[in-house]
């Protein structure tokens, strides 16, 4: 009976199979690839190796750059519809899926895949398709910083990547702000990405008054989600010497009073990131005999 069992499971498995090679081969014609899109973008959770599949198939790639390619001219002016962009966002669902597995992820950064997609993170309509395309198009990115590379980061520091999350982190809904802020923190988590936004003030200095203006806007709408990646991306910053005593200046006084307390009275991670962070600006700063903090020349 088990036997019996495990041959229906290998069958059924088997067919589904067949399903999603049918299905690859659909995205090469555009009669059937917006049914295939759909089929292939639901099933990218169960299929492991979905990424090298669609990959190393004939003309797959370049069918999803063609939907890609096909919605910039409903970027500006911005007409894009709900359809269209859930279409689109099918089509970098399976991006971010190739761009996720360790096999298929080297050969997409050198085909310079994410370039395509920053047009869509330069869009600033508020519009519901607008801000779906803009959430999946950072998820993309978001899934290439998660694996920790250092291909990945240096990539990266040779696009426009951080002025684009940064403006997002100014301005998008709550749920873009946080992937923005969140690929910007492991960025930062990264000695070359430390060092690149540390390397001149003008990057330092955009970089801070962007963080301060989205911590005054935490303190009138509280987020513990995105408090978190901003209080990390804060105490990255105060690694780099020249970074931290920038900060003992600029500072945001919200994250040395009580002002986030109660947003922060379950969060363990980020109220020992907070400490830590008021610490390291503390360290090496010369006082006067009653401990307060004697102005630099």
């Amino acid at each position: 009976m088990l036997a019996t069992g495990a041959a229906v499971t290998t069958a059924l498995a088997q067919v589904d199979r067949e399903k999603i090679y049918q299905w690859i081969n659909e995205l090469s014609s555009p009669e059937t690839r917006e049914n295939a899109l759909l089929e292939l973008s639901k099933k990218r959770e169960s299929v492991p190796d979905l990424a090298p599949m669609l990959w190393h198939s004939c003309g797959t790639i370049a069918a999803l750059l063609q939907e890609i390619v096909n919605i910039y001219p409903s970027i500006n002016p911005p007409t894009l519809t709900a359809h269209q962009s859930n279409r689109v966002c099918n089509a970098l669902a399976l991006l971010q899926c190739v761009a996720s597995h360790p096999e298929t992820r080297s050969a997409f950064l050198a085909a310079h895949i994410p370039l395509f997609l920053y047009p869509f993170l330069h869009t600033v309509s508020k519009t519901r398709p607008f801000e779906y395309l803009r959430l999946t198009s950072l998820g993309v990115i978001g899934a290439l910083v998660k694996t920790d590379e250092q291909e990945v980061i240096n990539f990266l520091l040779t696009t426009e990547i951080i002025p684009l999350c940064l403006r997002i982190m100014e301005s998008g809904s709550e749920l873009s702000k946080t992937v923005a802020t969140f690929i910007l923190q492991k960025i930062l988590l990264d000695d070359t990405g430390l060092a690149y936004i540390c390397q001149t003030y003008e990057r330092f200095s955009h970089v801070a008054m962007i963080l301060g203006k989205m911590v005054l806007q935490l303190s009138k709408e509280p987020s513990a989600r995105l408090l978190k990646h901003v209080v990390r991306c804060y105490l990255r910053l105060s690694d780099n010497l020249r970074a931290r005593e920038a900060l003992r200046q600029c500072l945001p006084d919200q994250l040395k009073d009580s002002t986030f307390a109660q947003v922060l009275k379950d969060d363990t991670t980020t109220k020992r990131w907070l400490g830590q962070l008021v610490k390291n600006l503390q360290e090496g700063q010369v006082t006067d005999a009653r401990g307060i903090p004697l102005a630099t020349q």
